[in-house]
């Protein structure tokens, strides 16, 4: 049985609250099965954004870096997305030691 999106976004994010670490949802996609995307802002001007993708030879969902560098363009690449995918959510999370908790034990598998 899967979690559903809305779930799993209001658990990491009361996971990061529960850490001081700032988290907003900048896009609400389909509460059921939308895909989602983490925006880390070290609040220098960079940022990175990340995404789960299946990987093939282990046969397990992780997350990969899809758009990192100055935050305009991390931005505007998320932009493209949401034109493409108007079901995909982006939870952006703000901390200058570039925390998302996405390595943690039920974040990370």
């Amino acid at each position: 049985m899967r979690l559903t999106t809305d779930l799993w976004v209001s658990a990491y994010l009361t996971r990061l609250r529960l850490a001081d670490i700032p988290v907003y949802v900048t896009a609400k996609g389909d509460a059921t099965a939308g895909a989602v995307i983490v925006k880390c802002a070290t609040l220098d001007g960079q940022a990175c954004a990340m995404q789960r993708s299946f990987d093939l030879m282990t046969g397990t969902r992780v997350w990969v870096t899809l758009a990192e560098g100055p935050e305009a363009e991390v931005d505007a690449t998320l932009r493209r997305q949401r034109d493409r995918d108007p079901d995909l959510w982006v939870i952006e999370v703000e901390d200058r030691q570039g925390r998302t908790l996405l390595d943690k034990p039920g974040l990370s598998d």
